[in-house]
This record gives structure tokens, sequence and C-alpha cells, in this order.
């Protein structure tokens, strides 16, 4: 009963209603990875505007939020590059490693692993992560 109490307090029927309908409507229109390309990129700009907006206010620039635009930029990129490699036939290993479209996946996918790890980092290493930290921590002297 609390679960349903939290899910219209906070609202998130307004996001799995507007999910619905914008799923339903990329459906129908048979653009459904369009549409995921495209949301991809305004969460890439969303994300780059907040950090803009963020080093204006503070003078500093937060790490997770640039590289949170770096890995859907990369997760973007794997998509397309994943939809061009149904076309091809892979019958055996060999076929596997002979397009330069495999490196690339290959690639695409190290960087993205590479990213997180760096997000990773970048959370517990940031200033707010320490703090937070130190305050919780039992070791004052």
């Amino acid at each position: 009963m609390r679960r349903i109490i939290r899910f219209f307090k906070d609202k998130f029927y307004i996001e799995l209603g507007l999910a619905s309908f914008l799923f339903v409507i990329a459906l129908m229109l048979d653009m459904l990875m369009e549409f995921i390309i495209y949301m991809l990129y305004f969460i890439i700009f969303l994300e780059i505007v907040r950090a803009v907006v963020n080093y204006i206010r503070e003078q500093r620039v937060i790490l997770s939020l640039l590289v949170d635009a770096f890995i859907i930029l990369a997760l973007r990129e794997l998509i397309v590059n994943v939809v061009k490699i149904n076309t091809e036939k892979i019958d055996s290993v060999e076929a596997l490693f002979a397009s330069s479209l495999n490196y690339n996946i290959l690639i695409i996918s190290g960087v993205i692993i590479f990213l997180l790890i760096v997000r990773y980092l970048s959370v517990k290493t940031s200033q707010k992560y320490l703090m937070d930290k130190m305050k919780n921590c039992d070791c004052h002297d």
C-alpha cells in the first residue's frame, strides 16, 4: 500500500504515462531506434547544460556530470553500430573479427567500461562523498 501511495505522491505516473505514450508512438511509426537515439541526444544535451550551469554557479566542474554525458554518447554509438551489424552475416569466429565494424563495437565497449570505471572513481573521490564519509565515521579524536 505504501508503494502505491509513494507512486502517486512522487508523481511517477507522469513519467510512466509519458514513457508509455512515446513508446506507443515510436512503435506505431516504426521508429523505435530513432526515438531511442534522439532521446539519448536529449539526455546528453541536458547533462552538458547541467555541467555548464553548475560551473557558472559554483565555479567548479563536477566530473561525474561530464562522464555521464560521455557514457551516454558512447552508448548511443554502440546502439547505432549494433543496429548496423544486424545486416552482417556472422557464421564463424573468423567472420566475427573480419569486419571493421566489429572492431569498432569492441573498442566502444572498452571505452564504455573505462568510462564506467572513471565514473565510479569520480564518485568515490568526490568532495561531497568524502565529507559525508567523514561525518559518518566514528574515528574522530
